[in-house]
């Protein structure tokens, strides 16, 4: 086994031995799963993907002394003597074969972005001189330190340093750093093939009619919006009936051509719950059911004959959006390659007192209070069905089983 990324230990359940903490869930879960493959792609098409090696510096960051500011470029001993006028002797532009600065009495015109003519040591933006007649005259209060508005040569990198480390996802930032490196394509993870499913008879998507006692198809969409916040496509977004038959046919379909399943509702005890038999019936190989938490506790989490990642998990939507980033995401994170992010941790604004046997994970917000920096307050579901409580809030604070907590003390947090 790999040494896992979840170290944190929660303190275990007194009356439910049977049953995983959260932090042994993460563990089995990683356990049991491989990393995705690798394969390459070019650096046009690279947004959103998690990088795969590590990228070296081509050149100097920047390769020369750049300018920073449109000016004129001067040497700065030359100032007083100059009494702050120059004679413009030429005009350099970003791009453009640099110029040497031979007389410093004279200054030569620049642009953000080309190279400090040699011989000049500063740049003196446009909005600090006078020019009349090619002499450009410097405001007399002006004070011009050596190399003011001169991006130094190697300043941000040396050639041949670590510019990119693998497993970090390429947002523009690292895209622009990786463009930086020279290379015109990239060692990536494959993108894991994702299908969202969502199982009930109940369930009667948005826009069409529906009876009184059926109710929105709201979870897929909810899963989707995050799993795309997070950079993951989804290659396909299905519904199920209730009926065996049907839904151990249609799992097999998508087992088959997919490398995770992320499926909603029908993991508890109930008489239609038909979700855990159906997938162990078609070779999922369970791993846990159920998990000593509220919100979520019914979470069922197992492995396909080719290795595929299957969750279910608890229809009812704060579980679902809970068990979705408590255990999906670092599993998809995990399976991508992608760099681990330390735990986030908040201080609470307020007492609490954590009476179950259970770890409660419970909304939160951004806290008004300046006596902690940083703060979140706890904002309480009035059930794991009521997903409109969760509008707005940031995500949600994990809290020990039968701990008081004190304001002011620290909390393990998740965001949407």
């Amino acid at each position: 086994m790999s040494k896992s990324r979840f170290t944190r230990r929660l303190r275990p359940t007194s009356n439910l031995p049977a049953l995983l903490t959260p932090t042994e869930a993460s563990v089995a879960i990683e356990a049991s799963l491989s990393p995705l493959p690798i394969e390459t792609c070019s650096i046009a098409d690279a947004a959103g993907r998690i990088l795969r090696e590590d990228l070296w510096a081509e050149r100097d960051q920047p390769p020369f002394d750049r300018v920073a500011m449109d000016g004129i470029a001067i040497a700065t001993h030359a100032l007083y003597a100059s009494h702050g006028a120059f004679r413009i002797a030429g005009t350099v532009a970003a791009g453009a074969r640099p110029l040497t600065l031979i007389d410093p009495s004279t200054c030569l015109e620049v642009m953000t972005g080309a190279v400090l003519p040699p011989g000049a040591d500063a740049v003196i933006p446009v909005e600090n001189i006078t020019v009349k007649d090619g002499i450009a005259q410097v405001d007399g209060a002006l004070k011009v330190p050596a190399w003011d508005n001169v991006h130094r040569q190697a300043s941000d990198a040396l050639q041949g340093s670590l510019a990119l480390r693998s497993g970090l996802r390429l947002r523009g930032p690292e895209l622009a750093a990786a463009a930086s490196t020279g290379k015109s394509s990239l060692q990536v993870t494959v993108k894991p093939r994702i299908a969202v499913i969502s199982t009930g008879d109940e369930l009667i998507r948005p826009g069409l009619a529906l009876e009184p006692w059926q109710i929105r198809r709201s979870n897929t969409y909810g899963i989707l919006a995050c799993l795309h916040t997070h950079g993951y496509p989804i290659l396909t977004d299905d519904h199920i009936g209730d009926q065996p038959d049907g839904l151990r046919e249609r799992l097999a379909t998508h087992l088959a051509t997919h490398t995770v399943l992320i499926l909603s509702g029908g993991v508890s005890a109930g008489r239609f719950d038909h979700v855990p038999a159906a997938l162990e019936s078609i070779g999922v190989r369970k791993i846990f059911h159920k998990v000593a938490q509220r919100p979520g506790k019914p979470l069922w989490f197992g492995v396909g004959p080719q290795g595929q990642a299957v969750f279910a998990l608890p229809g009812n939507p704060v579980s679902t959006l809970v068990c979705l980033v408590r255990y999906v995401l670092p599993a998809l994170s995990y399976l991508s390659g992608e760099q681990v992010l330390p735990q986030r941790w908040a201080p609470l604004q307020d007492s609490f007192s954590a009476r179950h046997d259970l770890t409660a994970f419970i909304p939160i917000e951004r806290s008004a209070d300046s006596t902690h920096a940083g703060a979140v307050c706890l904002h309480p579901t009035h059930g794991s069905g009521d997903f409109s409580s969760l509008i707005n809030t940031l995500g949600f604070a994990e809290l020990i089983p039968q701990q008081r907590y004190q304001p002011g003390d620290a909390v393990a947090v998740y965001t949407w």
